[in-house]
């Protein structure tokens, strides 16, 4: 098929949805398609055969999209939809792909030029944006049923956890849906950093330090752990100046900063190497419903995973490959202590969970539930198959 992917976000960044995408870019050219992609100016061009990279230009305040709703991206979205209806009218596109906000602009555009979509749904954008700003219960009631109008439109969906995908189902139940889970993205490199060696045992998280990851969280946490008895270092990885600042203020007030390290953003390919210094890892989690893309690299790395125990993470998590504490700090403290204890708990945590991750959370699993879906539900849909390419005017 010929397909337009809309993704805004910047592309490719070392965060969650730009590797999503990245991820379905590299099945679709593995299917054959042929593939344009429209995103916003920020991110390094990245090499998929038979896949262009078409930008917003980079307009004043067009730079700096932090993850999450604002009004930058809201910015950027304005100029997105009409540069996708000039290259919806110069090519003729089997489908359109909208990535999270994007797959309005698709339905949007469709009564213009005929073109289906598929929606891309990695988060609940109304859910997304009353997490953040707080929404008055009236504009909240509208936005979910602009989300649900624009799901009865497309196509069909694809979402990366199963509470999505049971959004997706009560605002649109004939629409088929398909549960696409995020993968490991960790390489054979295991050897540990130089600057990530301690002889203490480590706590790793790594994301960024949005409020809805709960890093607040795991720090008030780790305060509460007697370091005579239980010499543990938090490890954060990831993160912009701003939020590390913030955090190493936390740190120095709550009086761990000495046990405390900011190693800041790493790139994804030294994530198993980073991973390989963790003693036990970390998703405190406090809001939102997707499951966080790091927790199945988490899982694969055969270290134990300490989450908090919300739908977020029990979606795909349960207690035979991690340790589910809830949401406050004494929990998650009592849970670190009982991990640092054990080793031998440690150790079958995190062999279950490599077990889990090879049989559904590897790259080729990605590959062949994305493909399985487009070939044997998308395309049948369309009425179409697997349509000839059509020529391009630019």
């Amino acid at each position: 098929m010929r397909i337009l992917v809309l993704a805004p976000q910047p592309f490719m960044t070392q965060r969650g949805t730009p590797i999503a995408v990245r991820m379905m870019l590299e099945t679709l050219s593995a299917r054959g398609d042929r593939v344009d992609l429209l995103t916003f100016p920020e991110g390094e061009d990245v090499e998929i055969e038979g896949c262009r990279i078409h930008r917003v230009p980079a307009l004043p305040g067009l730079r700096g999209f932090a993850p999450g709703f604002s009004l930058r991206k809201l910015a950027a979205d304005a100029v997105m939809l009409p540069m996708a209806g000039w290259r919806m009218a110069r090519t003729r596109y089997d489908l359109v792909i909208g990535v999270e906000e994007a797959a309005f602009m698709a339905m949007a555009l469709r009564p213009l030029f005929g073109v289906p979509f598929l929606a891309d749904v990695d988060s609940s954008m109304p859910e997304q944006i009353d997490d953040k700003v707080g929404l008055p219960p009236w504009l909240r009631r509208l936005l979910d049923r602009a989300e649900g109008a624009m799901l009865r439109r497309a196509a069909g969906a694809v979402t990366c956890c199963r509470a999505l995908q049971e959004i997706v189902e009560s605002h649109a139940p004939e629409v088929p849906v398909r549960t696409v889970e995020d993968v490991t993205m960790l390489g054979e490199d295991r050897s540990v950093p130089e600057d990530c060696r301690f002889a203490d045992p480590v706590v790793m998280y790594v994301g960024n330090l949005e409020g809805y990851q709960g890093v607040d969280l795991l720090i008030d946490a780790m305060a509460r752990l007697d370091p005579a008895t239980h010499p543990a270092r938090l490890v954060v990885i990831g993160g912009g100046a701003a939020h590390v600042a913030a955090a190493k203020r936390r740190v120095e007030e709550l009086g761990i900063g000495g046990r405390a390290h900011f190693l800041g953003p790493r790139p994804v390919e030294q994530l198993g190497r980073y991973l390989a210094a963790a003693t036990i890892t970390a998703s405190p989690r406090t809001q939102g419903r997707n499951t966080p893309m790091k927790i199945y690299s988490y899982l694969d790395s055969g270290r134990p995973l300490l989450a908090t125990r919300l739908p977020t993470h029990t979606q795909v998590l349960d207690d035979a490959i991690a340790i589910l504490a809830d949401p406050e700090p004494e929990a998650m403290a009592a849970a670190l202590e009982r991990l640092l204890e054990d080793a031998a708990l440690r150790e079958r945590l995190g062999a279950a969970a490599q077990a889990r991750v090879a049989a559904e959370f590897s790259p080729a699993a990605y590959r062949r539930k994305l493909d399985g879906f487009l070939s044997d539900v998308i395309e049948p849909r369309l009425g179409r198959g697997a349509a000839p390419v059509a020529a391009d005017a630019g």
